[in-house]
């Protein structure tokens, strides 16, 4: 078996996620790209790729780059691929964080197929489904977190994290808002995404600490490795980290090294892949952390994150990114969610397909490699 075709669709979202703050003077088109991988047999692999700021830029990358590494290849190989495409990043190519994982993906997709299984069993099954929590994006008033919390607890979600928006006073004032509104026992987390001092991070986890937040998320820069080194010294409550470190789980493990986090953070699509993932989850697991999976944006590669989720053991929750209409495009169906719970697919590869009509309707550029 090999792969003869490449084949991606660049597809607008009409979406704007980010507050100004946060999107700058660039614009900030949230836009998806579909990518399948076929093969002489006939068998495909289905990803999708975050094309945020610049489809354009995606998509070179895919057809100068990666396409060419992996036209007439074996698609078990994906090992070999794996580190071939580290080794070309390494040597002046710098892929985006979000491109070399969905073209993994695609790849596992298309062998669990061929194999007739589940991906999480083909990987390796240790469950069927994880609680969820509902993961808001940022507000502008202490009210809309309020809301977004207990519209999601009366659906029956078991858990919330807040995106608040800073400075830390703000996020405090949201935390505080938070517990009051949904109860001494309800879970919660904070992600600020910040670029917080020390001062303001010991403050806030403080805070949090008393309020009985399950984790902090994210207060500072992932490279500022001391900082956390600190902050993890200084708190009790867990700090997670890692979700935007270049390196995979070389990365990582640097993170773990410096003790510099509590709690790891990994996706398919950032993190290289559910090659890529595995490797970070199972390093974590060495030293007796979480590797909480984080969402990629993508209600598709969210399922990816799910079966890799139930194929390993330190991983305690699904992240349910919210509104889902936001991230549906182009997954056909909703993610298989009810009463707080999201089961995996029991269908061959993914065990979901894209909606091709809508593709076809919201399609910007169409694209394809054949093997010659």
């Amino acid at each position: 078996m090999k792969i003869t075709t490449f084949e991606t669709w660049w597809i607008s979202r009409d979406k704007c996620l980010f507050d100004k703050k946060r999107q700058g003077g660039a614009s900030m088109n949230w836009d998806v790209l579909a990518i399948r991988i076929s093969t002489d047999t006939g068998h495909q692999g289905i990803a999708t790729c975050l094309a945020a700021r610049s489809g354009a830029v995606s998509e070179a990358y895919l057809y100068d780059n990666i396409a060419p590494v992996i036209m007439g290849r074996d698609p078990h190989d994906r090992e070999a691929i794996w580190h071939e495409l580290w080794n070309i990043d390494r040597h002046l190519t710098f892929f985006p964080v979000y491109l070399p994982g969905p073209v993994d993906v695609a790849l596992w997709d298309l062998c669990a197929k061929e194999a007739g299984l589940p991906l999480y069993q083909y990987i390796g099954a240790y469950r069927k489904k994880l609680p969820v929590y509902a993961s808001g994006n940022f507000h502008a008033a202490v009210e809309e977190y309020v809301e977004e919390a207990l519209h999601y607890k009366a659906l029956g979600i078991p858990g919330y994290k807040a995106h608040p928006a800073g400075p830390a006073a703000f996020d405090m004032e949201v935390h505080k808002a938070l517990r009051e509104a949904v109860g001494p026992s309800y879970v919660l987390m904070s992600d600020p995404v910040a670029e917080y001092t020390m001062g303001d991070a010991v403050t806030v986890g403080r805070q949090l600490e008393q309020l009985g937040y399950k984790w902090l998320e994210e207060p500072f820069r992932d490279f500022e490795l001391y900082k956390y080194t600190e902050l993890c010294r200084t708190l009790d409550i867990p700090v997670a980290a890692t979700e935007t470190t270049r390196g995979a789980h070389w990365g990582v493990a640097q993170a773990i090294a410096q003790r510099s986090a509590d709690i790891v953070r990994a996706d398919v699509s950032w993190k290289d892949g559910v090659t890529g993932t595995l490797k970070i989850a199972h390093l974590a697991e060495a030293f007796g952390i979480n590797c909480e999976i984080h969402t990629t944006t993508m209600n598709y590669m969210d399922l990816v994150n799910l079966h890799v989720s139930c194929a390993i053991r330190n991983c305690e929750y699904f992240e349910y990114f919210v509104p889902e209409e936001n991230y549906q495009l182009p997954m056909k169906g909703k993610l298989p969610i009810e009463n707080g719970i999201i089961t995996v697919p029991d269908l061959p590869g993914v065990g979901a397909d894209l909606d091709w009509e809508l593709i076809e309707k919201s399609c910007r550029s169409y694209q394809k490699m054949e093997l010659e």
